[in-house]
């Protein structure tokens, strides 16, 4: 089974894990996902492939805590095995010189724009990069991205680090002064995407979004991350995760999101009360 290498904490309930997977680390391109499974009692979830390296052979992901899977996988310690840890899936995303690209991430959206700049840059693109997060606290990878950038902007919400404000504002700043962008790029919270698609509508700059929030099977069989593109039903995990966000109906997407948050909610504490105060380094302790 794939094994946990390395583990670091890089934001409150966020955590970087290294991966040992050595045919994933040769195939995957920037974009693609990998769907795992803690135990063997666990949920299936999708989390993008924030790096690998085919010579070690390993995979790096982020994951944020936020229900009880991620949660028993933050659990998880360097020397571990993860049951199951499939991929790469989904297309790639199409990597190519546009020309002036905008790189946009938002919280743990950054790890996942992180492979996607890396890429357009080395394909001789001139990349901007536009990161947030809620708080300064909760901002990751940014000296990776200013790397994989020609310039980087970060904002924080709360203004207690870079720009105050959205991700938003300075890509409105961008096209208000009439500066020339051939693609934006954006993965983030959907309602962070949808902005950005709003903006970005108007000016008629080709912009691609990330749909991996709604996947479960990550193989298009169960059909719970069908989302509609064009007027066109689609799933996330085989005809995406990238798709056009002009043409992504992200009303519909929102509501299928919020579909099962009630039933999320309980599961996650009825999962913090079976924890209790102790201190756990094994989950499957917990999930047996």
């Amino acid at each position: 089974m794939p094994r946990i290498v390395e583990k670091e904490v890089l934001a409150p309930g966020v955590k970087k894990f290294v991966v040992e997977h050595p045919l994933i680390a040769r195939k995957r391109r920037p974009g693609q996902f990998v769907i795992l499974r803690v135990h063997e009692k666990g949920e299936r979830f999708p989390l993008t492939i924030a790096d690998a390296d085919p010579e070690r052979g390993t995979v790096t992901i982020v994951v944020q805590e936020v229900g009880r899977s991620t949660m028993e996988l933050g659990l998880k310690e360097p020397g571990e095995d993860i049951l199951d840890f499939v991929g790469p899936l989904g297309k790639p995303t199409p990597i190519e010189n546009y020309g002036r690209v905008v790189c946009m991430g938002g919280g743990v959206g950054v790890a996942e724009i992180l492979p996607v700049a890396r890429a357009l840059k080395e394909a001789g693109n001139h990349v901007t990069g536009i990161i947030g997060a809620r708080t300064r606290e909760l901002l990751i990878f940014e000296d990776e991205m200013g790397q994989a950038c020609d310039e980087l902007i970060v904002c924080t919400d709360d203004g207690s680090y870079g720009v105050h404000g959205f991700v938003t504002g300075p890509l409105k700043e961008m096209i208000d002064r009439g500066e020339k962008i051939d693609h934006v790029f954006c993965i983030g919270p959907v309602l962070m995407m949808k902005a950005v698609a709003e903006l970005t509508r108007g000016p008629a700059i080709h912009t691609s979004v990330s749909l991996n929030p709604i996947m479960v099977d990550g193989t298009g069989m169960c059909g719970a991350c069908r989302v509609t593109v064009g007027g066109v039903t689609k799933f996330a995990c085989v005809d995406g995760p990238d798709f056009d966000a002009h043409e992504v109906d992200f009303d519909l997407l929102v509501k299928r999101l919020q579909q099962y948050r009630d039933e999320e909610k309980l599961s996650l504490e009825l999962f913090k009360k079976k924890l209790g105060n102790e201190s756990v380094e094994r989950v499957q302790a917990v999930a047996n």
